[in-house]
Parts: C-alpha cells; sequence; structure tokens
C-alpha cells in the first residue's frame, strides 16, 4: 500500500515529494510532516540531488492541519509540540525546494508553500490561512513570515478575516512565482527544477542562503553577508569552470567543489 509521501525522481537531480492522503485532503498531521522533513534531509545529503519538488495531487496542495490531532492539544501540550522543530527541519533545506499547488493550499499546507522557495501555481489554486476559524492563529509561519513576504495589509486580510488568495492573487503579491493552466504546476516545477539541477550547485545554496537571510536582516548585514558567500565561491572548481566555460562557449560540466 502507498505512504502517505510518495518519494520520486521526474528527472535527474530532482526528488518529488508527492503528498498521499487524498482522503485527509492532504492534511499535515505530524507523521506525514516528520516524513517530509525527513525526505528533505536526505535530498539535501544526497550529492546526486540538487532540486526538491513537493506537490499534493490535482484539487488539493495540502488543507491544513490534521483537525483531529489538534482538538486534542492543549496548552501543555502546545508547549511540548515536536512540530514546530519538524518545521524548522524542513526550512532548513540547502538546496532549492519548489512547491507545485493545484487545489487547496490553506493552513498547514500553505505554510508548507512558505517553506519553499519557488511556488508554481495551477489556475483555481487558493491559498489561505484560515485558522482564525478556529479559534486560534497560525503557528508555523502563516503570521510570522506571510507578512514580510505578501505584506501587511494582505496578511492581516488572510489570517483575521480568513480569507484566500487566487493564485492570480497569490502571484501578484509574490507568494507565488507563475501561474500555469490547470495542472499544469507540476510539470512546470520539474522543469524549473531540472534547470536548478543543471546549474552550478554551491551557487545554488549560497544564492538561496544569502536571499534568505535578507529577509531577516537590515540591509548593510545582507550586502556583508552576500559578499561574504561571493567571496567564497570565487575559490571553487565550479567557478573556475564556469568562467572559462563563458569564455570558451562551452558548456561547463558543474563538480559541486
Amino acid at each position: 500500500m502507498p505512504g502517505q509521501l510518495l518519494i520520486s525522481t521526474p528527472s535527474e537531480g530532482v526528488t518529488l515529494l508527492t503528498l498521499n492522503r487524498p482522503d485527509k485532503m492532504n492534511a499535515l498531521a505530524t507523521p506525514l510532516l516528520r516524513e517530509i522533513a525527513e525526505a528533505v534531509e536526505a535530498a539535501d545529503a544526497d550529492d546526486a540531488v540538487r532540486a526538491v519538488v513537493i506537490t499534493g495531487n490535482d484539487k488539493v496542495f495540502a488543507a491544513g492541519a490534521d483537525i483531529n490531532e489538534l482538538s486534542k492539544n492543549g496548552v501543555v501540550e502546545g508547549l511540548a509540540d515536536v512540530r514546530p522543530a519538524i518545521w524548522n527541519r524542513i526550512r532548513s533545506a540547502r538546496k532549492p525546494v519548489l512547491a507545485a499547488v493545484e487545489g487547496y493550499a490553506l493552513g498547514a499546507g500553505n505554510e508548507l508553500v512558505l517553506c519553499a522557495d519557488i511556488a508554481i501555481a495551477g489556475e483555481g489554486a487558493q491559498f489561505g490561512q484560515p485558522e482564525t476559524n478556529l479559534g486560534i492563529i497560525p503557528g508555523a509561519g502563516g503570521a510570522a513570515l506571510l507578512p514580510k513576504l505578501i505584506g501587511r495589509a494582505r496578511a492581516m486580510r488572510l489570517v483575521l478575516l480568513g480569507e484566500r488568495l487566487s493564485a492570480e492573487e497569490a502571484l501578484a503579491c509574490g507568494l507565488v512565482s507563475e501561474v500555469t493552466d490547470k495542472g499544469a504546476a507540476l510539470a512546470c516545477a520539474i522543469e524549473l527544477a531540472a534547470k536548478i539541477a543543471r546549474r552550478a550547485p554551491l551557487a545554488m545554496i549560497q544564492g538561496k542562503a544569502v536571499i534568505k537571510a535578507a529577509l531577516d536582516a537590515p540591509l548593510d548585514a545582507a550586502l556583508a553577508t552576500e559578499r561574504q558567500a561571493f567571496t567564497v565561491l570565487l575559490g571553487t572548481e565550479d567557478k573556475r569552470l564556469g568562467t572559462d566555460a563563458f569564455l570558451t562557449k562551452i558548456r561547463a560540466r558543474w563538480t559541486g567543489s
């Protein structure tokens, strides 16, 4: 019987993680969340993997946390909850992570999208943080990270009113980078991941790290971090191969060193 998380290799250097709880609308219960973290960490540790794509099915990416699980938790359980550490493991991926979203990405599902570096939405996709409908607020980035990405005003409406963003609205505010025809988000994400997989791996890792750091740092500190990473890359074999390839018009064969 297939598991809750399907792992495949749709293209060289690309790991695809497919959420597989269709009967629960891919609700991110703790066991599934832990499987995602373990798979992302395994991809990070595998030199053959250059990018990760996370997707659901054609009707839903992930419709939230598991409400049955959540309903049993009080303050004590919340303080002892392992989920924050699991979320942090997913967010800590060094390699590029992409999300391919069809249908609903709500609550924890939208927070999983926030963990991605590039998100692609199929037409008709919807994004939201409806936790206040349950008398709580988002707990994995939907209130803390979302305003940094889409702005204070939009984040307030999503959290306080439980409103949703359409795929086109998500594109306009920067939550996703592209909207495709309905059903085409996964193919687009895999194509982008394959392009990333063909690029210099250390540059992909450092580029991601600097952009993420810049979200949380003053400009001077972000510029210093950027320059440090740039300087480190100057001493790599991939930098030599890349500049030689440019000068000789011959495609580089990246070594990741």
